[in-house]
């Protein structure tokens, strides 16, 4: 091989290294559900009886009306807010009508909090 084919070959196996290292694959994006049998309740969601599987009204009537709603795709997402904390409730479709499947919890500079504990702060303001 001449000297010109060694060097493209080697600008192209290295053109392709940094490529490899620079490209910005699309985020693993997923649906946060919780597959359960009806009737049971996971570890992760226990403390979470009061919200999962309630409705949009059923949640305004627990805590007030949203700061957000946003329609997604596939469903919603209320956005409820105290001094305590941010809570995020993901509503899906299940069985005919869209009920909280997911919720996350933080405080209002971003760290984690209890989810159960933020429910339980929220009901109470």
């Amino acid at each position: 091989m001449g000297d010109l084919m060694k060097q493209i070959f080697c600008a192209l196996i290295l053109s392709s290294l940094i490529a490899g290292c620079t490209s910005n694959p699309r985020p693993n994006v997923r649906t946060p559900t919780i597959d359960r049998p009806a009737g049971s309740t996971p570890m992760a969601a226990r403390g979470l009886e009061s919200v999962l599987g309630k409705d949009m009204n059923e949640l305004k009537y627990i805590f007030g009306e949203p700061r957000l709603d946003v329609v997604e795709v596939n469903g919603r997402k209320l956005q409820f807010v105290g001094r305590a904390c941010v809570l995020d409730a993901y509503l899906y479709p299940e069985n005919g009508r869209e009920v909280v499947t997911y919720v996350d919890a933080r405080r209002s500079d971003g760290a984690e909090v209890d989810r159960a504990a933020c429910v339980d702060a929220l009901k109470r303001r």
